[in-house]
């Protein structure tokens, strides 16, 4: 089992931060380009939720289902149901620290298929992408929060 994690902090309160990663159009907004994200199905946030969508690599279709688990106010976890990983679980805590700010923590563990099933994903779900994506995605909420706030 792989592990990735990353964390960095936004200037406003763990509530913002909890409806911002609950709203049902928080994936499209976290997905840096050139990738595209089509939402086929996004309940609402809550115990069991699920999420399916297609992520577009250019014209490489990327279908996933996510479960959403363990949600509460200070973060959930989505479990790739189906998806180009034998498996992979997210972890996002979110954590109040004084003067209004919030530390953001996300932990993705993973598993790549064996053999050439696994290759795509190796390149995609590599150390380097993985830094890449989620440096685009603290981008993205801090400037998300910073017009919410």
């Amino acid at each position: 089992m792989l592990t990735f994690t990353a964390a960095f902090t936004v200037k406003a309160p763990i509530e913002a931060v909890a409806e911002f990663h609950g709203d049902t159009r928080a994936l499209k907004k976290l997905s840096p380009p050139p990738m595209v994200v089509q939402l086929h199905r996004v309940d609402p946030m809550a115990e069991g939720s699920v999420s399916e969508f297609t992520l577009w690599l250019g014209p490489i279709p990327i279908h996933w289902q996510a479960v959403h688990s363990q949600v509460s106010p200070s973060g959930f976890t989505d479990t790739q149901e189906k998806g180009p990983l034998a498996f992979l679980r997210h972890t996002h805590h979110f954590q109040t620290l004084p003067d209004g700010v919030t530390k953001i923590e996300d932990r993705v563990e993973y598993q790549h298929y064996a053999g050439i099933k696994g290759l795509f994903s190796r390149l995609l779900f590599s150390k380097t992408g993985l830094t890449g994506l989620f440096t685009y995605r603290k981008w993205a909420t801090q400037r998300a929060l910073k017009e919410k706030t």
